[in-house]
């Protein structure tokens, strides 16, 4: 890792009472808070914005469907490559810069996609985009852990999920008007402005670790236990990432996040298409239509920390249970449900509610909360791999299953109709197995004490 992006070292403790240490925290909080938030947001507007181009770019007869399929699947390879090693890397990071510039970076390259017409450009490019995508989650999930105490990081990473949630309500909403008035192009440049623009704001706004500052930690700062230890020291940090490697428990959480995902990111690739195909949409309809999915997520996202806190005594396991139920519901009203504005309404916001709340599960709290504390990066790194492997695998997939098929209407004009049957279904099976996976986690214990627990050096990864 180049040294301008790894962590400062400590400086001395300062001095003052816990009143004053507190207020200090407290500002630095907000700043890291909204710096995530607003920053991740970002993130997702210029990773969503293919989802809006898809039929205008078919249209234009700019891309094939095989080749958008090759474009959505380099994206997600890159992108799982990437948030393992970078998740790794950033529990040594200086968070602010490392986010910062690799936001730059996907604008810039998102820029250089609308400037591009030629299929093998697309699909570099956006591969390429893939990796600067993935310095996002977990970098924000190690500065969550970092700036806040135990007491407090349910809830502010659940309000920090729900920033995916805002980066696609402006992508379904705003880019999509921008794509209908001024072409595909806009689209894509348009978000990679705002993503260039908004680079230096997280800059400034982010913050390496506490420590560096002259701050204790987050959990001695508010008077509560703490539950990361020799966070400073990189031989620590590197025996505790090694542990979770080895968990069976870190392994069916990110196979259960992968098949979520696969079915997250069916309905935020196509279901734009899949709107305006199967249920006769406008671009602008379809792109409104889909705002009610982030809207919901965003409320999932936030209420999942809150019920998982308050209702279940912040257990995990059987608000991730309803919310799997939920998603299942949402697709079976949007696919089988009866045809009508109100339904789609009603699937998408469901599909969308549930899926804010899986993503803080299960691609992230339930794992990070059971597993040491000094190698969250690497926890939620490992369950980005196989989450956007699984979505890689998704775009190839649904790509080939989604048939187009060429008629004559009575004008005589030739008419292009899209099958969705058998994706469907793929995309529901998903997300049934999902739930199923995510059910024999069920009893897992919090791990407080590598040194403590049984050796399974010798033991398959997934027997125990």
């Amino acid at each position: 890792m180049f040294k301008f992006f790894k962590t400062r070292s400590d400086k001395p403790i300062m001095e003052g009472s816990q009143d004053k240490i507190q207020s200090i925290y407290k500002r630095h909080q907000w700043s890291v808070f909204l710096g995530l938030v607003f920053g991740y947001a970002i993130f997702y507007v210029v990773r969503m914005s293919l989802g809006v181009m898809k039929k205008p770019m078919l249209d234009a007869d700019i891309v094939t469907k095989a080749e958008l399929g090759i474009m959505g699947s380099a994206f997600f390879f890159t992108y799982a490559i990437g948030k393992f090693t970078n998740g790794f890397l950033s529990d040594y990071a200086n968070i602010g810069r490392f986010m910062s510039f690799s936001l730059l970076l996907s604008g810039i390259t998102a820029i250089a996609m609308g400037m591009s017409t030629t299929a093998f450009f697309f699909i570099l490019l956006w591969g390429v985009n893939g990796w600067f995508q993935s310095v996002g989650s977990a970098p924000s999930c190690v500065s969550l852990f970092q700036w806040f105490s135990p007491k407090q990081r349910g809830s502010r990473y659940a309000m920090w999920g729900g920033s995916r949630n805002i980066g696609e309500g402006i992508t379904w909403i705003l880019t999509a008007s921008i794509v209908s008035y001024f072409g595909w192009q806009a689209g894509f440049i348009g978000a990679g402005i705002a993503a260039v623009i908004a680079a230096p704001c997280m800059f400034l706004a982010l913050r390496d670790r506490p420590q560096t500052y002259g701050l204790p930690d987050a959990a001695t700062a508010f008077g509560e236990e703490s539950d990361i230890k020799n966070a400073n020291d990189p031989k620590e940090t590197r025996r505790a990432q090694l542990f979770i490697l080895k968990q069976p428990t870190v392994w069916l959480i990110a196979l259960s996040c992968a098949m979520m995902y696969s079915s997250r990111y069916a309905i935020s690739s196509w279901a734009v298409l899949y709107l305006q195909e199967v249920k006769g949409y406008s671009l602008i309809d379809a792109g409104f239509a889909m705002a009610a999915y982030p809207i919901a997520g965003l409320a999932g996202a936030i209420l999942s920390g809150i019920i998982s806190d308050k209702i279940f005594n912040s257990n995990r396991h059987i608000p991730t249970l309803l919310y799997g139920l939920a998603n299942i519901a949402g697709m079976l009203l949007l696919f089988f449900g009866a045809h009508s504005r109100m339904m789609d309404a009603v699937a998408l916001s469901l599909i969308g509610y549930a899926i804010g709340g899986l993503v803080v599960f299960l691609a992230g709290l339930t794992a990070c909360d059971l597993m040491p504390k000094n190698a969250v990066g690497a926890v939620k790194g490992f369950i980005g791999l196989f989450s956007y492997m699984a979505a890689s695998a998704q775009e190839l997939i649904s790509s080939h299953l989604i048939t187009i098929t060429e008629t004559v209407n009575g004008a005589g004009e030739i008419v292009k109709v899209y099958d969705f049957g058998n994706a469907q279904y793929f995309w529901l099976g998903t997300a049934v197995l999902s739930v199923l996976l995510a059910t024999t986690v069920w009893n897992a214990k919090k791990v407080t004490d590598i040194d403590a627990q049984p050796s399974i050096d010798n033991v398959p990864v997934l027997e125990k």
